[in-house]
């Protein structure tokens, strides 16, 4: 039987070329929620003994995690590694993809901070965007449609956005996520 994958620590962060490699824990307009838990490994996640599914308008971009990049207790996350927004076509459960990260949205989550970097693949149709204010001016509603989502796919007021942050703010954000998975690994 061959080992499962351990996606938090069989991946760089860091893809050539300055881009970010993500992991595609859930393609676009899925409502199967998977996650890759602490232990690296990808596995639906599950809610009251069943499988969680997203009970809203399927995922509107590709979703995922960032390997080696935590969103630690030390930077008022949950914990968790950093989420990813992959913007484009459905890529396959499992996908590692080079991304160019453009921005960030910021949300909190039963009160820790669960900010999301929103990232193109270099082959998307939206590639041609290399920041957020180009994304909403080459694509409009992009970003409308992500916080609508992201305020109500759990429920109203479950989420609360508070806008989003430019390429810089998600920059620090992964550097900053990138040593919490340093902290971490060396405290275990």
């Amino acid at each position: 039987m061959r080992a499962p994958k351990d996606f938090l620590r069989g991946y760089a962060a860091r893809a050539a070329g300055g881009l970010v490699n993500a992991v595609v824990e859930i393609p676009t307009g899925a409502c199967e929620k998977w996650e890759v838990k602490s232990d690296g490994v990808m596995r639906w996640d599950m809610k009251d003994g069943k499988p969680r599914l997203v009970q809203y308008l399927g995922y509107p971009c590709n979703y995922g995690i960032v390997p080696q990049a935590l969103l630690g207790k030390d930077l008022g996350g949950d914990g968790d590694p950093v989420d990813m927004l992959v913007l484009g076509p459905g890529l396959p459960r499992g996908t590692v993809v080079a991304v160019r990260v453009i921005g960030l949205i910021r949300l909190v989550d039963n009160g820790d901070k669960d900010d999301k970097l929103i990232a193109v693949p270099v082959d998307s149709p939206l590639a041609n965007a290399t920041t957020l204010a180009q994304l909403d001016e080459l694509f409009p509603g992009v970003t409308s449609i992500l916080r609508t989502w992201f305020e109500n796919y759990k429920g109203r007021d479950a989420l609360q956005c508070s806008g989003f942050g430019d390429k810089e703010e998600a920059e620090a954000l992964l550097e900053s996520a990138l040593v919490s998975f340093t902290k971490t690994e060396a405290n275990k």
